[in-house]
């Protein structure tokens, strides 16, 4: 599946299909969160939460894309990520875009 940031995509006739999403709400467990606690106070990457986030966006993405095959899309234009803190720990990473069928 073809996915861009843009609305166009160089050389191809879209056809819009509508929107697509797909999302997650991922956690950290308390051992990790302890550990990241530790490294807010002496600074420096939470790899823990740089991990959750990484692996939220491809649940995301996955999701966006198995949405946007349901429809027969050949690819996905305007693609955007947004995230929200759902509590401490916690985050909701959705993706979306439009589902599109080249012309």
């Amino acid at each position: 599946m073809m996915m861009v940031n843009t609305d166009y995509i160089s050389g191809k006739t879209l056809g819009m299909l509508g929107m697509v999403k797909g999302s997650t709400i991922q956690c950290k467990n308390i051992g990790r969160d302890i550990g990241s606690g530790f490294k807010n106070l002496v600074g420096g990457e939470m790899k823990a939460y740089t991990e959750m986030m990484n692996q939220a966006r491809d649940i995301a993405t996955h999701r966006m894309i198995e949405e946007a095959e349901a429809l027969g899309a050949d690819a996905i234009v305007n693609v955007r990520y947004a995230t929200s803190a759902i509590m401490q720990g916690a985050a909701e990473v959705m993706a979306y875009g439009t589902a599109v069928k080249f012309m």
